[in-house]
């Protein structure tokens, strides 16, 4: 006779105890042992640790897996949240089965030991035939479906609360609660106006809506939205610092003279600054042709503006020339900072409602949330729990198909806050969509290859860049030892035929099959490995906090950041006026819907999992737990450098210190 001591591990989230009957049965590559009821008097409290002896008539071997099985007692039907499993052998091992997953009333759970194995040394029949179940039914569970035709597909799920249970562990119903745009209008204390069809009277209108939710940053914008300095720095530091590029030679459409730029390039040409390296363009032609939505039955207008940027001497980015559409012509004019400063206002709206479409639907939704959605779904359908690949990015899945359901019932459907209040919103979203779809490439994924094909490797004060970069390589650095570990040779890479699934599966359904996008379709090195792990890690925490966090503190004054603006633009200068600038501006009900959405998007969620921390026990190995903290070190010591170069600063940028990145596309 010999005696197993297994120690279970219930979770301490609200009710991950039970009451029902938890059965398990221990399985060896020599034998397995009887199913042993653990709790026939009592249930699991959330929190606790319960220790149980099984005993067996020999060795079973080396431990495969273990089963669990729920069954309920007198009628109660309550499911069980199991962190993990111990097991103490009788030859002195102990053995750790991660579990993190709710086990429901006659459901099994089969879980495995933690040791990271690539399918071609998990060489036990039993272990390889649990392997290939459990993708089976994985494949099962999380289904692709077309959300529209060109662009990347997604979970065949309608309701959050339809999601296996796995993927929506611990998602606090609070979470749910606060993802209602009405909810924020109640929090922002803004009710009485949500429904208001008036134009604002005058911008500073605006203030008293801000007097219970005036942060630094929110402050800063309103004294400084309307200035060329801000305007410019947010090209750089902003909500999308991604679409600015060096300008070596002015494109056809946009026909801006020596003379009209004289007065910003003091007694210099575009000419010589281009060959200094100082001209930066800014071409939102993605929006070309699109139509704007329909606003509580007014139409609003998009435009496709071309931006003009110069980096002064004193490395400030500054406009000095706007065109709102691609096609020059005299009811097109080119906007100037000598313009009356109505025109040369009004130019900076339009630029900023064309910001807005194209970070929210391209640089937010495409870039981070839904390709997050693509890495998670290929995650969860092609690796199976000891895949050291499966272990490394579980941290970063979380939460983001459950958050992703959430944003196409709540903010894009038909009756969605983006498709009721955005210019952008209903079908010209999806023409943007697929127009994004088209056009995103590896490379733009990859940052540092980003910031060199955009010429903005010594551009001052791109805070964006300098803290993305070192986030890079300290995420690049963790990766390639972790993969290193495991994948000995480029030959190991080949053989992994669960790997190679992975990787093309993303190719197909993210990015549809385009040999043009530079997205790999299968993996020949572990270089090329670590570096697609490395973009789908950033992608999903650092790229999505530097756009999604900032959108409250940057867009929160409606004028800096409107969401549909009701006029055309001008199509001549001299006629602006502050009244038709109000005119133009969203009007007082969608500018309070707008805000509350903008709030939502940002505000963290109640269980908020910073890049770096790892709830999860899902290694017992010495290498993978030394790299850990490892990573952690680095990512304190980046912390903490970026703080002390924020107290230098006028606007501190906040959003790439990973004490303010969470590890996944959460909310």
């Amino acid at each position: 006779m010999v005696i197993y001591t297994v120690t279970t591990h219930t979770g301490k989230t609200l009710l991950s105890g039970t009451t029902s009957l938890i059965y398990i049965q221990l399985r060896g590559s020599e034998a397995e042992s009887e199913e042993k009821n653990l709790n026939p008097l009592k249930g699991f409290l959330p929190g606790s640790e319960r220790t149980f002896k099984i005993n067996c008539k020999a060795s079973l071997g080396e431990l495969i897996s273990v089963k669990l099985y729920s069954k309920p007692f007198m009628h109660l039907d309550n499911q069980w949240f199991c962190d993990k499993i111990l097991v103490n052998t009788p030859e002195g091992d102990e053995i750790l089965f991660p579990c993190y997953c709710w086990l429901d009333c006659n459901e099994k759970l089969v879980l495995r030991p933690a040791k990271a194995l690539l399918v071609f040394e998990d060489t036990n029949p039993i272990a390889q035939r649990e392997r290939m179940k459990q993708l089976e039914e994985q494949q099962k569970l999380f289904r692709w479906r077309v959300y529209a035709e060109g662009t990347p597909q997604v979970i065949d799920c309608d309701a959050s609360y339809d999601l296996p249970a796995e993927v929506r562990f611990s998602f606090t119903k609070e979470s749910d609660f606060y993802y209602t745009a009405a909810k924020q209008i109640a929090a922002l204390k803004l009710t009485g106006l949500a429904d208001s069809r008036e134009s604002w009277k005058s911008i500073s209108q605006l203030e008293g809506i801000f007097c219970e939710n005036r942060g630094k940053t929110i402050e800063y914008v309103q004294e400084h939205w309307d200035k060329d300095k801000f305007f410019g720095y947010q090209f750089l530091n902003g909500l999308n610092p991604m679409l600015i590029q060096r300008c070596s030679k002015l494109p056809e459409n946009f026909p801006v003279t020596d003379d009209m730029v004289k007065d910003s390039l003091i007694g210099s040409s575009l000419k010589q600054e281009m060959k200094k390296g100082n001209i930066f363009l800014s071409d939102y032609k993605m929006l070309d042709g699109l139509v704007g939505n329909v606003v509580v039955g007014r139409q609003q207008y998009l435009t496709a503006p071309l931006v003009l940027l110069y980096c002064n001497p004193h490395g400030m980015m500054l406009p000095i020339a706007i065109q709102l559409k691609q096609e020059p012509s005299k009811e097109n004019p080119i906007f100037l900072p000598t313009d009356s400063k109505a025109d040369w206002k009004l130019a900076k709206i339009f630029v900023r409602n064309a910001e807005f479409g194209v970070h929210e639907v391209d640089f937010h939704l495409l870039r981070t949330h839904l390709l997050a959605e693509v890495f998670t779904m290929a995650t969860l359908r092609n690796l199976p729990s000891p895949h050291p690949l499966y272990k490394l990015l579980f941290p970063h899945i979380r939460y983001t198909l459950q958050i992703n359901i959430l944003a196409r019932n709540r903010l894009i459907s038909e009756d969605g806050a983006i498709t009721l209040y955005a210019g952008v919103g209903g079908e010209s979203l999806v023409k943007l969509l697929k127009r994004a779809t088209a056009s995103l490439t590896y490379s733009a994924l990859c940052l540092p290859e980003n910031i060199s094909e955009r010429g903005l490797e010594s551009v001052p004060h791109f805070y964006y860049r300098d803290d993305g970069m070192k986030l890079w390589n300290i995420i690049n650095k963790f990766v390639a030892a972790f993969l290193s570990h495991y994948y000995q040779s480029d030959e190991h890479v080949q053989k992994d035929t669960e790997l190679q699934r992975w990787i093309s599966e993303i190719f197909t359904k993210g990015f549809l099959g385009r040999d043009g996008s530079g997205i790999p379709s299968s993996l020949q090195t572990v270089t090329e490995l670590v570096k697609f792990v490395t973009m789908v890690i950033f992608t999903a925490s650092a790229q999505h906090a530097s756009v999604n966090n900032g959108q409250f503190d940057l867009g929160g004054w409606m004028p800096n950041y409107p969401t549909a603006l009701r006029n055309p633009p001008p199509k001549v200068k001299g006629q602006t006026t502050e009244d038709s600038i109000l005119e133009t501006l969203p009007d007082v009900g969608t500018t309070v819907n707008g805000m509350a959405v903008l709030r939502l998007l940002s505000k963290d969620s109640a269980d908020h999992f910073p890049l770096g921390y790892f709830p999860e026990t899902l290694y017992d190995e010495d290498v993978p737990c030394k790299l850990i903290k490892e990573f952690q070190k680095d990512l304190k010591e980046l912390s903490d450098l970026i703080e002390g170069r924020n107290k230098k600063l006028e606007l501190p940028y906040i959003y790439l210190n990973p004490k303010n990145v969470d590890n996944s596309v959460a909310i």
